[in-house]
C-alpha cells in the first residue's frame, strides 16, 4: 500500500504547466483596478449583485453597504447600514473565551435578496448569530432577531445560504463549537413547516459547506460540501467531496420524519486523473447556467479541488454536468446497517431520492432514513485541468463567443497569495492568459462574484472591494501581441489598428485563440518598435534593456546586421539585457528580438555611438548632430513590432556578459549609461576570481543626446583634462622639493669640511664657537639663518 502511494506521488510530481503569460502586480498602470474601502469597514465576506448589475451589496464587519457600480471605472458608496453587537454582547462573547477584536464583532455571512424591496442578512454577531431584514430604499434594518442554524457562530467558518421564492435554505452548524451540522429551510410559505435534517442517524460527518445551487426543472436544491468518509477504513480521516440534494417543497412525513427531509440524499464527486490519487478537497464550486433558451440539463458545475496528500501546492478543476448528478440520485443506494454501522449496497427502490414522499408509508420512510448515499460516484464530464504549484481558493466562470463563433468558457481562479488567474481551456490544455494581483496579505475569508453583462469581476477582501475588468485588450499594442495572448475576449481590429474587446461585430477582427499564428493577416509595422540612441565615452559601462513582451517569450540580440552577437561580445544577462564597456568595436546598432509560438518580432533597436570631447571633435558639434551614427546602416529593416511590454524576468540566458581584464581589486566607480538615456553610478566589488558584483545607484537623469556637447554637460560630470593639469603640477612640485633637498645636503657636507680646518694644537680641544651657514634659502624664499651653539 505504501509503495503504491509513493509511486502515485512520484507520478503526480511530473505534471507541469507553463507560467501565466503576462503578470500584473498590484496597482499596475497597465492593468488598473478599481478599489473601494472605508476606514471603519473591513472583511467583506459576502457579496450580492442586483439584477441590473448596477448595485453591489456588501456584507462586511459590523456593516452592510450599498455600492453604486453602474460605471465600470468607479465604485461609489450609496448608503451604509451599521449593524454591530452592543457592548454587553461584546463582553459576553469575550467572557466565553473569544477574542474581543477578532471573534466578537458581527461578521456578515449571508446577504440575499428576499424580494424587490428587502434584503436578508445573517451574521456571527458576537458568537450569537442574528438575522436582519433591510429595506433596500432606505438601507435601514426593519427587523432583527437571533438566528441559530441560519449561519455559523464562528466568523471564519464556511456555510451556504440561498433564498428561493422568499424561502431561506441554509447549510450551517447550529452550536457554539461548530460540531452539529444542519441543512434547513426557514421562512417557509403557504403554511408549510420549516424542515431540517433528521439527527437520529448521523448523515453528515464533520462537513465543510461550500455552496448551493437550484435545479429549477426538478425543484431540487444541491448542496456541495466536504466531509469525512466513514465508509472507508483508512489510517487517516479521508476527506470526501460530496453533493447533497433536498426537494424544495419537501414538508416531511406524517409520522416518521415529521418536519424532516424525506428527500435527503448525497453522492460523491470524483475529481481524479487516471492512475493518480484523487483531488479530494473541494475548495469552491461555481454553477454555470446554460445559454438562455437552452435545456437546464446543460448546466455545468465547475469545482476547484486540492488534495490532502499533496506535498506541494497543487489544484485541479473538474467540470460536472447536471444530467450526471440527476442520474446518480436516480440509481441505487447504500444502506447503513445498525449492527455494524457499515454502508452496504441495498436493493434498488424507486422512491429513494425522490420528491413528494409526504404521504409515504412508515416502512418506506424508515428505508429513506437508512439509505441516503448513492452507490455510484459522479465523474467529470470533461478532462481534468491540473495546475501544479498553485493553490486556488475561489473561482468564477463566464462564457464568451470568439470571433469565429465558437464558445469558450473563461475561468477566473483566485490564489491564496492574492493573484487572480485568467484561464482558458484549449485542446492542448489550460492556458493562463494573465495573472493579476488583487491583494497582498494572505486571507482566510474571500468572496467573488462576476457580472457577465458588465464584464467585471468583484473580489471581496479584508481591505474592501476590488473591481477587476475581465479583459484589458489595449495592453496588447501590436497585432502579433494581440493574437499571441489567445484571449477569446480580445481581437485585432484591422480598421482601427488596435487590440479591442469583441462587441458582436467581428467583420474586421483578427483572432487566433487556437492553432498556429504564423502566417496570419497581421500587417508589418514598426510604429511600436522602441528606437533608442545611447551616446557614451570610451570605457563607460553601457546597459541595454530589452523588456520581454510576455513570460513565454525568449529573447535574442544581434549586432549591426549580424544574426547573433559575435562570440567576443558579452552575452545576454538573466534579465534579458546587455551590459558591456564601450570600445570602438562595440559602437553600432543593436537589435533585440522576442520569439513566441514560432513568431519572431522586433522589440527594441539601439544605436550606441561615441561622445567626443571638445579637444578632439573631428568636426563642429552641429555637423556631428546631423551626421549618421556608426552602425545606422546596419540596423536592418525587419518589420515585426512590439510595444513597451510589461517587464518580467527572463527564463533563459546565455551568460552574464564579459568584463574587461584590466579591472583592479577594490571598489571602482564607473559611469553607466543605460538604455533610456539615464546615467548611473555603478560600484564594482572585485572578488578573488576577478568577477565583480555591480550595484547601480541613480545619480542624474540626462538626455543621452546632450553628451555630444560636453560644454552642456551637468556639473557633476568629471573633467579628465583638469585632472591631468593637477597631476602635472604636483609632479613639478615634487621634483623641485627633491632638488632643494639635495642642495641642502651638499651645503651641509661642505660646511662640515670647513670646520675641520679650524682646529690647531694650541686649541687643545677647543672648538670654534660659531658656525655660520649662509646661502641656504627655504622653499618659501625666507632670509638666511644663523645657527648658534
Amino acid at each position: 500500500m505504501a509503495s503504491s502511494v509513493l509511486l502515485l506521488l512520484l507520478l503526480d510530481s511530473t505534471r507541469s504547466l507553463p507560467p501565466p503569460r503576462i503578470s500584473f502586480l498590484l496597482n499596475s498602470t497597465d492593468r488598473p483596478l478599481n478599489h473601494f474601502s472605508l476606514p471603519d469597514v473591513s472583511n467583506t465576506t459576502a457579496l450580492l449583485l442586483s439584477n441590473d448589475a448596477s448595485t453591489l451589496y456588501v456584507g462586511a464587519r459590523n456593516a452592510i453597504l450599498s455600492l453604486d457600480v453602474s460605471q465600470s471605472d468607479v465604485i461609489q458608496l450609496n448608503k451604509q447600514v451599521t449593524w454591530s453587537p452592543s457592548e454587553a454582547e461584546m463582553e459576553s462573547c469575550a467572557g466565553k473565551g473569544k477574542n474581543r477584536q477578532l471573534d466578537c464583532p458581527n461578521f456578515v455571512h449571508v446577504i440575499e435578496a428576499v424580494n424587490s424591496s428587502h434584503l436578508y442578512a445573517c451574521g456571527s454577531f458576537a458568537y450569537n448569530p442574528h438575522q436582519a431584514f433591510i429595506d433596500i430604499r432606505s438601507m435601514s434594518v426593519v427587523h432583527q432577531a437571533e438566528a441559530r442554524a441560519h449561519c455559523p457562530y464562528n466568523p471564519v467558518e464556511r456555510s451556504s445560504a440561498v433564498i428561493i421564492d422568499e424561502e431561506l435554505f441554509t447549510a450551517s452548524t447550529t452550536d457554539f463549537k461548530g460540531r452539529t451540522p444542519q441543512i434547513s429551510r426557514f421562512l417557509s410559505k403557504d403554511g408549510r413547516p420549516d424542515v431540517n435534517l433528521d439527527s437520529s442517524v448521523s448523515r453528515l460527518e464533520e462537513p465543510t459547506f461550500v455552496s448551493s445551487s437550484l435545479d429549477p426543472a426538478e425543484k431540487k436544491l444541491h448542496i456541495f460540501f466536504n466531509e469525512v468518509g466513514k465508509e472507508f477504513n483508512f489510517v487517516r480521516q479521508l476527506q470526501i467531496p460530496r453533493v447533497a440534494q433536498v426537494c424544495k417543497d419537501d414538508v416531511g412525513g406524517q409520522r416518521t420524519l415529521q418536519k424532516k427531509w424525506t428527500s435527503f440524499a448525497k453522492s460523491s464527486l470524483l475529481c481524479q486523473l487516471p492512475k493518480q490519487l484523487p483531488f479530494n478537497i473541494l475548495e469552491d464550486m461555481f454553477t454555470l447556467q446554460p445559454p438562455e433558451g437552452a435545456d437546464t440539463s446543460e448546466t455545468l458545475f465547475y469545482g476547484v479541488f486540492t488534495s490532502q496528500w499533496s506535498i506541494r501546492p497543487e489544484s485541479a478543476v473538474c467540470i460536472f454536468k447536471l444530467t450526471d448528478i440527476r442520474n446518480a440520485f436516480s440509481g441505487s443506494f447504500k444502506t447503513l446497517e445498525k449492527e455494524t454501522y457499515q454502508l452496504k449496497l441495498s436493493q434498488r427502490r424507486d422512491y429513494l431520492g425522490k420528491c413528494g414522499l409526504s404521504n409515504a408509508s412508515d416502512a418506506e420512510l424508515s428505508e429513506v432514513k437508512k439509505s441516503f448515499l448513492t452507490n455510484e460516484d459522479i465523474h467529470p464530464a470533461e478532462k481534468v485541468l491540473v495546475f501544479p504549484e498553485q493553490k486556488y481558493s475561489r473561482m468564477v466562470v463566464m462564457t464568451t463567443q470568439a470571433a469565429n463563433g465558437k464558445q469558450f468558457n473563461i475561468l477566473f481562479l483566485l490564489t491564496e497569495s492574492g493573484f487572480l488567474h485568467k484561464v482558458v481551456s484549449l485542446d492542448q490544455g489550460p492556458r493562463v492568459i494573465e495573472e493579476i494581483q488583487v491583494f497582498k496579505e494572505p486571507q482566510q475569508v474571500k468572496s467573488m462574484i462576476i457580472s457577465s453583462s458588465k464584464r467585471v469581476l468583484y473580489v471581496g477582501t479584508s481591505e474592501g472591494v476590488t473591481a477587476v475588468p475581465v479583459a484589458r485588450c489595449s495592453v496588447y499594442r501590436s497585432c502579433s501581441q494581440c493574437l499571441l495572448a489567445r484571449d477569446p475576449l480580445c481581437g485585432w481590429s484591422q480598421t482601427r489598428r488596435t487590440c479591442t474587446a469583441l462587441d458582436g461585430s467581428s467583420a474586421d477582427i483578427i483572432q487566433k485563440v487556437e492553432g498556429d499564428i504564423v502566417g496570419t493577416e497581421c500587417q508589418p509595422s514598426d510604429e511600436h518598435v522602441m528606437k533608442r540612441e545611447v551616446v557614451v565615452r570610451l570605457n563607460e559601462l553601457v546597459k541595454l534593456d530589452c523588456p520581454k513582451p510576455s513570460n513565454l517569450a525568449t529573447l535574442s540580440w544581434s549586432f549591426s546586421g549580424t544574426k547573433a552577437l559575435p562570440s567576443e561580445f558579452p552575452q545576454m544577462r538573466a534579465d534579458g539585457s546587455l551590459m558591456f564597456f564601450a570600445s570602438p568595436t562595440r559602437f553600432g546598432g543593436y537589435r533585440c528580438q522576442a520569439k513566441e509560438d514560432g513568431l519572431r518580432e522586433l522589440v527594441v533597436i539601439y544605436t550606441v555611438r561615441e561622445a567626443y570631447s571638445p579637444r578632439h571633435l573631428p568636426k563642429p558639434v552641429t555637423e556631428t548632430l546631423a551626421s549618421q551614427s556608426p552602425g545606422d546602416e546596419n540596423i536592418g529593416t525587419e518589420e515585426p513590432t512590439v510595444s513597451d511590454g510589461h517587464k518580467n524576468e527572463a527564463t533563459t540566458t546565455d551568460g552574464e556578459g564579459s568584463e574587461p581584464k584590466n579591472i583592479h581589486k577594490g571598489d571602482i566607480e564607473e559611469r553607466v549609461t543605460v538604455a533610456k538615456g539615464e546615467t548611473f553610478s555603478r560600484k564594482t566589488h572585485s572578488t578573488q576570481d576577478g568577477s565583480g558584483s555591480e550595484e547601480p545607484a541613480p545619480t542624474s537623469r540626462t538626455d543621452s543626446r546632450s553628451m555630444l556637447n560636453p560644454s552642456q554637460s551637468t556639473p557633476n560630470q568629471r573633467s579628465y583634462y583638469s585632472e591631468l593639469v593637477v597631476v602635472t603640477f604636483l609632479l613639478v612640485v615634487c621634483l623641485l622639493v627633491l632638488a632643494l633637498g639635495f642642495l641642502w645636503i651638499w651645503k651641509q657636507k661642505k660646511a662640515v669640511s670647513r670646520g675641520n680646518g679650524m682646529f690647531s694644537p694650541e686649541d687643545k680641544g677647543r672648538t670654534n664657537t660659531c658656525i655660520q651657514v649662509s646661502e641656504l634659502t627655504t622653499l618659501e624664499g625666507g632670509p638666511d639663518q644663523t645657527i648658534t651653539q
